[in-house]
């Protein structure tokens, strides 16, 4: 047998502040027991049951860019739809690289400045013939 991703954990300043961020990008839940004094916070990623996001508060400040970072692909919107949503939660635009033919992603920083991506809709890539 082999293993799966069960959890994927971020260090962060603020736990209960991050995990409540990205349980509002995911459309996830944070767990009961999760509250701003507590130093971890779990998110569930919704109704897919992937992995969760585990949030640990860590003395340390981040320092370098991301190791690892999350791409994001809209369900129910568009990309640029999305991108100004998640503008309005109080991520910030990093490097934008829409072509004018529809293609491309968007480079963001979470609010404690880890980044990610967020890539076109399924309905987006079936227009352009990128599936």
């Amino acid at each position: 047998m082999t293993s799966l991703i069960r959890n994927i954990e971020f260090d962060c300043a603020d736990a209960y502040a991050l995990g409540s961020f990205w349980a509002e990008v995911l459309g996830g839940v944070l767990y009961e027991d999760d509250r701003p004094e507590v130093p971890e916070v779990l998110v569930s990623t919704g109704e897919g049951g992937g992995p969760g996001l585990l949030f640990l508060a860590v003395p340390e400040g981040k320092k370098v860019k991301n190791r690892l970072h999350l791409d994001l692909q809209p369900q129910d919107r568009s990309r640029d739809e999305e991108v100004e949503r998640l503008l309005g939660l109080g991520a910030k635009l990093v490097t934008d690289f829409r072509k004018p033919d529809g293609t491309g992603w968007v480079v963001m920083i979470d609010v404690e400045g880890n980044e990610f991506c967020v890539e076109r809709s399924p309905a987006e890539r079936i227009l352009t013939g990128d599936i």
